[in-house]
């Protein structure tokens, strides 16, 4: 099983305090082809946690492995009885802020691309193309057995169907989509198989203990070759996944930036840290560059 990875490095490395300006990051997305990579961190004004800040996730939560979800029956009903449950808020989620600065700054023509390290979805709903999602996204199911691709929501209307009255109180919403349940709750929760073949479902996402796909990691490092620079927008960068396109931008002289509340494990490759919350820091960034910014979209009904 994986192990939750820790900031004790942060300490130890004796990293320079974030700076609270964002002229950095304006002047060097005036200069355009910047990359974004995004975390978490991007998200959480959004209602969706992130796993790594004080009183994240992970400090009360462990996600699934892709270990224990291949080896086990109970684990598979566990995480569908608990990912089911999250959906119905998950899937709820709006863009903020910090998304939809991500859209206009890419609208602009100052982007080259955006890598984000999470599932929601959310930058594409804000209206950014060509998002390449590291992680995969909670929106898509994938069958083990035939490979067949399949919406969410479809899923969603099958479980229902199989669990009528399904309905606990959750503790909390994880990053994942995974609700907070006990065993208890969990019960008797009924999976439902592939509609195609009858094979075991899998949401289309990088489980922890299992590897991003080679040619999606290929695909991002030639983003990182042809990208100016690189923005990372609320990562702690404390697993490779992302780390590694730091680590390659700055190697081939590319100014990294980071913004992001807390230390990350990348700070020793950015050229500065903005210690700003996101949504109101890139807002800032569009107002000095006069970027407009899209509204709040309504939720949905």
């Amino acid at each position: 099983m994986r192990m939750r990875p820790t900031l004790s490095w942060t300490a130890a490395e004796g990293l320079p305090a974030g700076t609270t300006s964002v002229a950095p990051v304006a002047d060097v997305l005036s200069a355009g082809g910047v990359l974004v990579v995004s975390g978490a961190g991007i998200s959480t004004e959004s209602g969706i946690p992130d796993y790594r800040s004080e009183g994240g996730s992970l400090s009360r939560h462990t996600p699934m492995t892709y270990q224990d979800f291949i080896g086990s029956a109970r684990a598979r009903r566990r995480y569908w009885a608990r990912s089911h449950l999250g959906w119905r808020t998950f899937g709820r989620a709006r863009p903020n802020a910090g998304h939809r600065a991500v859209a206009a700054f890419g609208r602009s023509g100052l982007l080259s691309g955006v890598i984000t390290q999470n599932v929601d979805g959310l930058h594409q709903v804000a209206g950014s193309d060509g998002v390449v999602e590291l992680h995969g996204s909670l929106h898509r199911v994938v069958c083990l057995s035939c490979g067949g691709s399949s919406a969410r929501r479809e899923l969603a209307v099958r479980l229902e169907a199989a669990n009528p009255g399904f309905d606990p109180m959750a503790a909390g919403i994880n990053p994942d989509g995974d609700a907070d349940l006990t065993d208890e709750q969990v019960g008797s929760f009924r999976v439902v198989p592939c509609a195609v073949c009858g094979g075991i479902l899998k949401p289309d996402v990088v489980f922890f203990g299992e590897a991003v796909p080679p040619r999606r990691v290929e695909n991002c490092r030639e983003l990182v070759r042809e990208a100016a620079s690189l923005l990372v927008l609320g990562s702690s960068l404390t697993v490779m996944s992302g780390l590694r396109f730091v680590r390659q931008a700055a190697q081939a002289g590319k100014p990294v930036l980071i913004v992001n509340r807390d230390v990350t494990r990348g700070d020793q490759h950015a050229v500065t840290r903005v210690a700003l919350p996101l949504g109101s820091a890139l807002a800032d960034v569009a107002d000095q560059l006069d970027i407009p910014v899209a509204a709040e979209a309504a939720p949905p009904v």
